[in-house]
């Protein structure tokens, strides 16, 4: 079958992969929570030493917090994006903390944080687990379309023999396409795992 001549953008892409999103079944939304969490315990990602990075799930997002939850059981620094002021892109990750320093960031999602919070960058990081609307075969994630992650993670297209954090994307099955339109700097991912599987991309091969 020839090459389509007119391959898709990304902004029609982002329209029908959030269709797909909202689509899942509130019975999957459930579980899907947990049995990441198995996926991610059974693959050794949480550990008492390293910094973690999560996010508070909004708009559909797969729900993360209870692995957030054990992560901090296990003693695991966990730290949450800040979005930066209008016009910046490189996301700030706060760890957190015993006090009540929530806010509300421009997007109406939950941010922790304050004056005094450590703030770090994401190569300060361990492990960053992102939030996405698709993933494809080859492990290349796509976003919202803020560009936030891309800004954050872009020093990663500079590095050929270090790299830190691990990226692992949480999503949905349903999220998963053959290819997604990518870009020169567009990072893929090392994992992302799904309420049925781990997939593995780093080093080629997929595991359930």
């Amino acid at each position: 079958m020839p090459a389509n001549p007119n391959p898709p953008d990304k902004a029609s892409v982002r329209r029908r992969l959030r269709v797909l999103r909202r689509a899942v079944p509130a019975a999957t939304r459930k579980r899907a929570g947990q049995a990441v969490l198995r996926l991610a315990l059974s693959h050794r990602l949480l550990s008492r030493k390293r910094r973690v990075g999560l996010y508070i799930p909004a708009k559909g997002e797969l729900d993360c917090l209870p692995l957030l939850d054990r992560a901090l059981w296990l003693g695991a620094a966990c730290c949450l994006p800040v979005v930066p002021r209008a016009r910046q892109r490189m996301l700030w990750f706060s760890r957190l903390g015993d006090g009540p320093h929530w806010g509300v960031n421009r997007y109406g999602i939950p941010e922790y944080g304050h004056r005094g919070f450590e703030r770090l960058r994401a190569a300060d990081l361990d492990i960053l687990f992102m939030p996405l609307l698709g993933f494809d075969t080859a492990g290349y994630r796509m976003g919202m379309g803020g560009g936030y992650y891309d800004a954050s993670l872009a020093y990663l297209t500079r590095r050929r023999h270090w790299h830190r954090p691990r990226l692992i994307g949480l999503a949905f099955e349903a999220q998963r396409v053959d290819v997604l339109p990518r870009d020169p700097w567009d990072i893929p991912l090392d994992a992302v795992i799904t309420e049925q599987r781990y997939y593995r991309f780093n080093s080629g091969n997929v595991r359930g």
